[in-house]
């Protein structure tokens, strides 16, 4: 952790945020629009990060909606260099956030197609914005602290059964955000992995999830999840106080404590207790 006070690089930032579409991206975008910065909204759904755009601006903020496909390096390419015509100078703030849901199948049943897709875009999509974005921090001369949001999840290091694919990508993520973080300290660039359990998001709608899977997220979503908006505050304050880890919920607290100082008892506990769950009357596999 940095000692002492830290600059709050949410504030007056130029912020360029991925997934800007819906979910936490737009939270994330809103929410550093209140703290007067302006917003370069990127997402593969145009109308979506239109209509976060259109939040902003009505609000009296400054945004401006791009399309990006994290999944492909050239398009993050031409993301940055739009971003900083539009800026009329490097930005200062990356949230690489764009994600998407996957899970319902064991290993060795679920689809390589859908491997590749999470991993595309989950893994690959952070891994192209840090490759891009790092070396223009880097070089940016600007007043602006500068810092690098990576949105990973408690599945970083949950490993839930039947959620292979979603979870390697999230670990990835966590492993890349601490590997950045390590190579810029002493730089002035902050960085910041977010790790959530449930959300109140529409991840599981526009995810490739199993029916049966889908039911028990939204479940779990709408008794534990927090607001978007929450979680995207949290984030963004720890952000400004220097901090690595962004954990909003406890049980993903609990739960990282837990692994990290006995994690075969947490990996085994975790399935006995996903075995136990199917048994359950009205489970079927």
């Amino acid at each position: 952790m940095i000692l002492g006070r830290s600059p709050k690089r949410s504030h007056g930032a130029s912020a360029v945020v991925t997934g800007a579409g819906s979910g936490i991206g737009a939270a994330f975008a809103i929410e550093l629009s209140r703290r007067g910065s302006a917003v370069v909204c990127s997402d593969i759904d145009d109308d979506a990060a239109r209509g976060t755009v259109e939040a902003i601006t009505g609000a009296g903020g400054r945004a401006t909606a791009v399309h990006c496909d994290v999944s492909a390096i050239d398009e993050v390419t031409a993301l940055a260099n739009t971003a900083q015509s539009w800026f009329g100078h490097p930005p200062t703030l990356v949230i690489n956030n764009a994600g998407v849901g996957a899970g319902g199948q064991p290993i060795g049943e679920m689809a390589l197609d859908d491997w590749t897709w999470t991993l595309g875009i989950n893994l690959w999509g952070p891994i192209h914005g840090c490759h891009v974005f790092t070396p223009i921090l880097r070089e940016a001369r600007s007043e602006q602290p500068r810092g690098i949001i990576n949105v990973a999840s408690a599945a970083s290091f949950g490993a839930a059964p039947e959620m292979a694919a979603y979870n390697v990508s999230k670990a990835g993520v966590l492993s890349l955000s601490e590997t950045l973080a390590a190579e810029l300290s002493g730089t002035g660039i902050g960085v910041t992995v977010l790790c959530p359990t449930f959300v109140k998001t529409n991840i599981v709608e526009s995810g490739r999830i199993t029916a049966q899977s889908s039911e028990a997220a939204n479940l779990l979503m709408r008794w534990t999840g927090l607001s978007a908006q929450r979680v995207a505050r949290d984030c963004l304050d720890t952000h400004d106080r220097g901090g690595l880890y962004c954990m909003p919920q406890l049980d993903a607290k609990i739960s990282w404590n837990i692994k990290r100082f006995a994690p075969e008892t947490f990996t085994r506990t975790i399935g006995l207790a996903f075995r136990a769950s199917a048994a359950l009357p009205g489970r079927s596999d």
